[in-house]
């Protein structure tokens, strides 16, 4: 047996361990702005829908309940500005990460082809190239750093992580018509879009940058974030409705079906902005709360007009800062973990307690 993890980076945030137990020493506890995971509670519509649909003995189907597929469409028209969208624009998948892992492999791409995603990224989308023997690529601008001809699958990622940055709309649009000329398949990851604080991010599907058609482009979407769902593994590609066929008919052979009274929450979570916007609210509270106090420090934030993060620097390297902040019961993200040019920086998340991020503060005045 071949071991395919031998194609993979080391897990990064198992690097992180020794510095998570120096944070752990403090005598206020450990800040762990590092992941970036929901704390919130989930709201109660979305538990109570859950709770629901708890007796479903038989199995759900890939494409979900027409009750979803509505849900998805509706939200998609609703939030994204997508037009005329039906069922076959839309697809649940198990979690944003399970699908950007096996999207190369769904595809069917391999050695020879390559997978584009930018220089400084998300972990998993080289994961993911890497497990189907394709070739990762990075680029800061797709169009002039790209040869058209190797490029297969071209992710784009607005808002950013770890960066927080945000494409324009008229990026987007120059991207996408790039794309379409020379037969790539754009995949949007737009999982921080209800996100945005100094930008308003755009959706690949808006009329203004798709012209309408959906042809050759996706884009992701999650739960995670905009309603605390982390732990439901609740999230949606939506767009060409050629490829997402074709998805749906090789998941339905792997099984990857999202959990019946996961659907149903989806349903409700979708169906309720008032949720959204609360925490929303928290978040904003949060984030000024540490870039005050990271700026005070000394820090510099690059940046970071959306998403749940802050891309900080102190013109150090990453894990001389990490190894500083860890000393006061502090525990970020290195800048590398996300590609060589993140070298100098930390991820710092907004994501912790109100009490936490407060300790955070005051350890940082």
């Amino acid at each position: 047996m071949s071991a395919v993890s031998s194609r993979l980076p080391v897990f990064p945030w198992d690097k992180l361990e020794p510095y998570k137990k120096t944070a752990l020493t403090h005598p206020d506890g450990i800040v762990d702005l590092s992941v970036g995971t929901p704390v919130d509670p989930v709201p109660a519509l979305i538990q109570e829908a859950l709770v629901a649909a708890a007796d479903s003995p038989g199995y759900p189907t890939v494409w979900g309940t027409k009750e979803l597929r509505d849900a998805l469409t509706g939200w998609c028209e609703r939030r994204l500005g997508a037009v005329d969208f039906a069922h076959e624009n839309v697809l649940p998948v198990v979690g944003s990460k399970e699908l950007v892992a096996w999207l190369p492999t769904q595809l069917g791409l391999g050695a020879g082809d390559a997978v584009a995603y930018p220089r400084l990224a998300y972990p998993t989308y080289e994961v993911g190239a890497r497990l189907c023997g394709a070739t990762p690529v990075v680029y800061d601008d797709p169009v002039a750093d790209l040869d058209p001809a190797a490029v297969k699958l071209l992710w784009l990622n607005s808002p950013s992580n770890p960066t927080g940055k945000v494409l324009a709309k008229d990026e987007l649009i120059r991207i996408v018509a790039w794309a379409r000329e020379h037969g790539i398949l754009v995949f949007s990851d737009e999982c921080y879009l209800e996100l945005g604080w100094e930008a308003d991010p755009v959706s690949v599907l808006h009329p203004d940058v798709c012209g309408g058609s959906y042809e050759g482009i996706v884009a992701v979407h999650s739960l995670s974030k905009r309603s605390n769902l982390a732990g439901y593994r609740a999230a949606f590609i939506a767009g060409d409705a050629a490829v997402l066929g074709e998805l749906l008919q090789i998941r339905k052979h792997g099984g990857m079906m999202t959990a019946a009274p996961v659907q149903a929450a989806t349903v409700a979570a979708l169906g309720d902005d008032a949720h959204v916007a609360e925490q929303r609210e928290r978040y904003a509270a949060r984030r000024a709360a540490l870039r005050g106090a990271l700026e005070a420090h000394g820090f510099r934030i690059e940046h970071s007009e959306a998403s749940l993060y802050l891309w900080a620097t102190r013109d150090e390297p990453c894990w001389e800062t990490v190894a500083y902040l860890a000393e006061k019961g502090i525990l970020v993200a290195p800048g590398d973990f996300y590609g060589e040019a993140g070298e100098r920086f930390v991820r710092v998340a907004f994501t912790a307690t109100d009490e936490r991020v407060e300790a955070a503060v005051k350890r940082l005045g």
